[in-house]
């Protein structure tokens, strides 16, 4: 080893240096010249010892200055791969933030959620609070505190899902949750309930074994079945997006109010003039009320000589079929996209 085949290696180190492409080849290069047993530059460094002393003295530091120039290349070389992969990966995940977004596609809420979340904003705003119950229900709250004792023929009206622990049902109707407010806070009173009930009924375009239905109850001292049409009036409106909406009450028979109505809305199709919706009647019936009963309000320990209310109670899955032309209830839950996307 002499200084001109020293300077031929260096040569030679730099070229596959500069050469290496990655990590993997680079190393392959330092190995080469540095490797602990057969590195080119290794072997030249250990065969000083076998020198003439005045040949040594000139290669020896040449040999050390060689070393040192190879380990700061190689350095070098790694930090310019490293930020050559830097600037790569960059210029891979650089964001475009001009270039118009992907759209994804969105959910929505179902038909009977959003009728339900609209009639709870307007009664809200006429000052009406919100409550829930419990689905499986007592035959005291569900029946009895409601003014249909066990021997009432208003029981038969309702075919009822019965469980296996004796008094124990599925409500079949919201009416409960009003007794269990009732109890729990005293009057004045404005609430509605929407919530799920459960019938054992045959299933058709127009009854379904389970369905959504919107209670309603204000009790004051000084309550007629005049603010309930008022009260109706205005939720109707709102919900149907009709002003020109009347409202008609006839009489009927409900065990928990005394006297009761069937509520009737002039059609919001044809206004009134008759139409194949409203049976060529001019008007559609979509909800029960009355004034509350006084065996109600006494099952609850409402004095009825100074409180009086009113009750009213809507199919909800009814309206959206009116509201949204619907002609068969079993659509809204039988989780067809093509029918709900329409929503």
């Amino acid at each position: 080893m002499n200084i001109q085949s020293l300077k031929q290696l260096e040569q030679a180190s730099e070229t596959e240096i500069r050469n290496a492409a990655d990590a993997v080849a680079l190393e392959r290069v330092r190995l080469k010249y540095l490797g602990r047993q057969s590195g080119t530059l290794t072997k030249a460094l250990k065969s000083l010892k076998d020198l003439p002393e005045a040949e040594r003295k000139a290669v020896g530091p040449a040999a050390n200055a060689f070393r040192q120039r190879f380990e700061a290349a190689l350095s070098a070389r790694v930090r310019e791969l490293v930020d050559n992969n830097a600037l790569k990966r960059i210029a891979r995940e650089k964001i475009d933030v001009s270039a118009p977004g992907t759209r994804l596609p969105k959910g929505h809420l179902h038909p009977l959620t959003q009728l339900i979340e609209k009639a709870v904003d307007i009664f809200s705003g006429m000052g009406f609070t919100v409550a829930q119950g419990p689905e499986v229900e007592t035959e005291f709250y569900n029946f009895d505190a409601l003014n249909v004792p066990k021997d009432h023929p208003a029981r038969d009206m309702q075919d009822t899902f019965w469980l296996d622990v004796p008094g124990l049902l599925l409500r079949t109707q919201t009416s409960s949750v009003q007794i269990h407010y009732m109890e729990q806070h005293k009057p004045p009173l404005r609430v509605i309930v929407p919530g799920r009930v459960f019938r054992n009924e045959a299933t058709d375009a127009t009854h379904e074994t389970q369905f959504y239905q919107l209670e309603g109850l204000m009790v004051d001292e000084d309550v007629s079945l005049a603010n309930l049409k008022a009260v109706l009036g205005v939720f109707f409106r709102l919900l149907l997006d009709d002003e020109d909406i009347r409202i008609r009450f006839r009489p009927s028979y409900f065990p928990f109010v005394e006297p009761g109505v069937e509520v009737d809305i002039s059609c919001f199709k044809c206004n009134g003039k008759g139409c194949a919706i409203c049976k060529r009647t001019g008007w559609i019936e979509v909800m029960g009320a009355g004034m509350v009963h006084q065996a109600v309000f006494e099952a609850v320990g409402i004095d009825p000589r100074r409180w009086r209310g009113f009750a009213f109670g809507a199919g909800l899955d009814r309206i959206a079929m009116i509201k949204y032309g619907v002609d068969d209830v079993r659509l809204f839950y039988d989780a067809d996209m093509r029918f709900l996307k329409q929503f």
